[in-house]
């Protein structure tokens, strides 16, 4: 089965930065995405980040465009979502879940939304305080 982990979170100031990872394992071909999303206290969960394996494809929301990067590794067991200049409002447990590209999908594969995504892994608490 598809296996997700995040880690990495943290207590941050204002300003700083945080590096996400997320353990991948379980994906048998190269036909799948991964998506990086935050829930804070009272709201809904919305996207931040996705990533295509195939070619690398990303997404980046409006409120973290331009200050984070989303990546896998070497050898494709992790992905990774680099945040800088973290502020309050991303206080959040950050989630990574994985989505199998549907087989009458055309075109690069990367969801933005949650409900596309099919196996989620354990959330990371991000803590932005000073």
């Amino acid at each position: 089965e598809v296996q997700l982990q995040a880690s990495g979170g943290g207590l941050v100031q204002p300003g700083g930065s945080l590096r996400l990872s997320c353990a991948v394992s379980g994906f048998t071909t190269d036909d799948y995405a991964i998506g990086w999303f935050r829930q804070a206290p009272g709201k809904e969960r919305e996207g931040v980040s996705s990533i295509s394996s195939t070619d690398g494809s990303k997404y980046y929301a409006d409120f973290v465009k331009g200050r984070a990067t989303i990546s896998f590794g070497n050898a494709k067991d992790t992905v990774y979502l680099q945040v800088n200049s973290l502020q309050l409002e991303d206080t959040a447990v950050y989630y990574c879940a994985g989505s199998r590209r549907p087989t009458s999908y055309i075109g690069p594969y990367y969801p933005t939304s949650a409900w596309m995504y099919e196996s989620w892994g354990q959330g990371t608490q991000v803590t932005v305080s000073s």
